[in-house]
């Protein structure tokens, strides 16, 4: 196991990217809608938090979701996402579409899913994370599962490991020392 887990780190250490699906990973998986039909979608605070550090510390992070949502936007502007691929039938594709984008390759990129239309993007990322209550096959095939739920401080979790893969951490804690 602990062969398995520095693997995992050198892995994350060369992440260029961080690629979140949305509901079930940015979310917990409810989708509210009011009387107008709607969608209100409820984020994390401590999970943008963890995504601003990792941006700041030059990793960069990008959306991947089936769904289209003005929530989900608005919660991006806020953070300063600008890598938004909505509306997906399928995430196949999304990997040529990021490298169009960006020069990112799909070896250099982490892919944060939960359900079964994720496992596609997460066979050919650099890195697969599941959240912990991802779906069991999406668990399985995942090079590392969370301990927080999504929508409940997963991409955090993440963020945070991927800081301390790259020897960051202690540069992002000193912002907060002065």
């Amino acid at each position: 196991m602990l062969m398995e887990h520095q693997l995992i780190i050198d892995k994350l250490r060369t992440i260029k990217l961080l690629l979140l699906d949305v509901d079930g990973v940015l979310t917990d998986g409810s989708i509210i809608y009011d009387d107008s039909g709607s969608q209100i979608k409820v984020f994390n605070v401590k999970d943008g938090l963890g995504i601003r550090l990792l941006m700041l510390s030059g990793v960069q992070v990008g959306i991947a979701t089936g769904r289209r949502s003005k929530a989900l936007l608005h919660r991006c502007e806020n953070l300063g996402i600008s890598l938004i691929l909505d509306g997906l039938s399928t995430k196949i594709d999304v990997l040529n579409a990021v490298y169009q984008q960006t020069g990112i390759m799909a070896n250099e990129i982490a892919f944060v899913g939960d359900d079964l239309m994720d496992l596609p993007l997460m066979k050919k990322s650099g890195v697969s994370i599941a959240v912990a209550d991802a779906h069991e096959l999406i668990r399985l095939h995942a090079d590392m599962v969370t301990r927080a739920p999504g929508g409940k401080g997963a991409v955090r979790e993440i963020c945070e490991t991927i800081l301390k893969a790259r020897n960051q951490w202690d540069d992002v804690i000193n912002r907060f020392m002065v």
